[in-house]
Formats: structure tokens, C-alpha cells, sequence
């Protein structure tokens, strides 16, 4: 008798403490944010011309 009661309480405490996952879809739409690409592109260009500038005048430094 104790041991059916004991099993009885086990389950059911058991059975509260699990976990409920709900799949639901967002309120807002996703946004990606792009402006690290532009300004990554943007600074290689400027490196490119700097490099270039400091190649044609070598004897500046």
C-alpha cells in the first residue's frame, strides 16, 4: 500500500515539472541589418587608394 501511494505521488510530481514549448511566430518581422557589409567594402576602398597613394609618393616617409 505504501509503496502503490508513494509511486502515485512520484508520478504525479513528476508530471508537473515538465517543460511546455510553444511554437508561436514573432509579432515583428525580422530585420537584418546590412550596414556592416557597406561599411566593410566602403573601407577597403579607401585601404586600396591610401595603399596606392602611399606607393606612388614611397619617399614621403
Amino acid at each position: 500500500m505504501k509503496q502503490t501511494f508513494f509511486t502515485l505521488v512520484l508520478f504525479s510530481l513528476l508530471g508537473g515539472c515538465n517543460p511546455t514549448v510553444k511554437v508561436e511566430a514573432p509579432d515583428k518581422p525580422i530585420e537584418i541589418n546590412l550596414n556592416v557589409k557597406i561599411e566593410h567594402e566602403i573601407r577597403l576602398q579607401v585601404d586600396r587608394e591610401l595603399q596606392g597613394l602611399f606607393d606612388e609618393e614611397s619617399d614621403v616617409f
